[in-house]
């Protein structure tokens, strides 16, 4: 059985409508992560699990039963927030137990479940100071504390590492992931950070204007997402998109673009088109039909390299801008009147300006509809 569901879930806010027909299914010890842009209404849904805000219509269900009139003390939840949410005049030590003490759990119980969540987030030397006296990631680990504590069916962490700098999200990013693995709880994790997103989660819920667009393990969606919208959040640089058509040649498939004024054919044979196309064009696409062809950057590499079984294609392209995050370089090509973000290693020579042979490997492509901006 689900630990969580959640069916045909409405939320309004008078006139606005921030969730639609939302439909999940969460499993014993996944670690799903709801992400998408900010206001796509990834928080309300939490918020609504947790039992602070309540749905317009549909149902919650936590192990098989309905709770949407349950209180959240009630849920058997435990929450963890962006602004770490702890008392200022407490301890870490109370922090932690402040739960357990409302609920009158016995005071040896709570000591063996303090050491027990101390040492698992290595702050057995926090205890007895207050939260004005720890950096950020120490006050989310507290945070973090004092949802463990309590062994709850259910984790909602509510973008807990936003307001941590870079190399302390990247931290507590391992961190969570070993907790997950360690203790194999049940997850619901909310961002906007599609690397969060990628590195932590089991399943991957992409959401748009309150609905959700794509559910996948983390690769599925990177790999194969079925949308403009997924290809281009999901994926660090995103994936490039060149505007073309779809042609019949020798009966066989070819995507062709406008590049320097004239037609350049790209070889498409190879995909799979899932019975829209074949021996022609035929089916749902017809000749002439315009199509975007998606590639991801880590695709698009030098020319001088040796490259082997691969659908691919050279050409000599200008650099028109570059950056370098000290093991490789982004760089940026002007291709078929778009830009093309290519992936090149550090240690090669590439000038602005200066012509430069690029691969383009097309093995793993996408191909869009121009018009519904959806997967063939």
């Amino acid at each position: 059985m689900p630990v969580l569901q959640s069916r045909n879930l409405y939320k309004d806010f008078g006139a606005v409508e921030v969730l639609k027909d939302i439909n999940l299914s969460i499993e014993a010890g996944e670690f799903l992560v709801l992400v998408g842009p900010s206001g796509c209404g990834k928080s309300t849904l939490l918020n609504i699990v947790a039992g602070l805000e309540t749905a317009s219509a549909g149902d919650i269900l936590i192990d098989g039963q309905i709770v949407n009139d349950v209180a959240p003390k009630d849920r058997d939840i435990a929450m963890v927030f962006q602004s770490y949410a702890l008392y200022p005049t407490m301890t870490v030590e109370k922090n932690i137990t402040f739960g357990m003490r409302v609920r009158n759990v016995p005071r040896r119980e709570r000591e063996e479940a303090l050491q027990r969540v101390a040492k698992l987030l290595h702050i057995e030397h926090l205890l007895r100071r207050k939260p004005s006296q720890l950096s950020g990631g120490q006050r989310q680990r507290v945070a973090m504390g004092r949802a463990l504590v309590r062994r709850p069916k259910l984790f909602l962490f509510d973008e807990p590492l936003s307001n941590l700098d870079a190399k302390l999200r990247a931290q507590m990013r391992g961190e969570i992931k070993q907790l997950h693995k360690r203790l194999g709880a049940t997850i619901v994790y909310v961002t906007h950070d599609q690397t969060e997103a990628m590195s932590l989660a089991t399943r991957i819920a992409v959401m748009s204007d309150g609905k959700i667009v794509q559910l996948g393990a983390p690769q599925d969606l990177y790999d194969r997402p079925n949308s403009i919208f997924v290809a281009d959040f999901i994926g660090s640089p995103a994936m490039n998109f060149i505007s073309g058509r779809i042609q019949a040649r020798d009966a066989k498939p070819v995507f062709v673009a406008d590049h320097d004024g004239a037609p350049l054919a790209l070889p498409v044979d190879h995909y799979d088109f899932g019975g829209d196309f074949g021996g022609g064009v035929e089916g749902d696409l017809r000749d002439g039909q315009e199509l975007i062809l998606g590639i991801r950057p880590e695709y698009v590499t030098s020319g001088a390299a040796n490259h082997h079984g691969a659908v691919s294609v050279d050409f000599e392209l200008v650099p028109s801008l570059m950056e370098t995050n000290g093991f490789d370089q982004h760089i940026v090509f002007e291709f078929c009147g778009a830009e093309l973000v290519g992936r090149f290693s550090s240690k090669e020579s590439v000038e602005v300006g200066r012509p430069h042979r690029v691969h383009l490997d097309l093995s793993e492509i996408s191909l869009f509809h121009a018009e519904s901006k959806v997967r063939l």
